[in-house]
């Protein structure tokens, strides 16, 4: 009977000697995957971009809604600055100039738009801050 006392004893001490192992080993990996996971998050360029958070898409029209995004929004924008800057505000001047010429307006707005956009990631740059990410 003292046989199976100490043998049980034993087999109680292996176990608990086993679990301090396993736990000491899970604590490690962890440290080692926080520190992948704090390396890979301090950067500003690896963070994801959805176009989702910016501007409205519908469900499954993003590809229609991109294409609409991408001519409209640069000849708006140069027909603006052309109405603005050019005819400076005059309605008479503005229609004076010739809106058919559709490239040269769209890539006046084009510039515009990637000057504004460059602008802003600059300034999105600037404000980042790594430890507010929890992606």
């Amino acid at each position: 009977m003292n046989d199976s006392m100490e043998e049980e004893l034993r087999k109680k001490r292996d176990m608990l000697y086993y679990n301090q192992l396993v736990t000491n080993e899970r604590k490690a990996e962890a440290k080692r995957n926080k520190k992948l996971k704090k390396k890979r998050s301090t950067s500003f360029g690896s963070q994801k971009v959805d176009f989702k958070d910016y501007i409205y898409v519908p469900e499954e029209w993003e590809g229609l809604a991109y294409a609409i995004y991408f001519v409209l929004v640069p000849y708006i924008t140069g027909a603006i600055f052309l109405f603005l800057v050019v005819a400076r505000g005059s309605y008479e001047n503005f229609m004076l100039l010739n809106l058919n010429a559709f490239p040269i307006v769209w890539i006046i707005g084009y510039e515009i738009v990637a000057v504004c956009l460059l602008v802003w990631i600059l300034v999105l740059f600037l404000n980042y801050d790594p430890e507010d990410d929890d992606y």
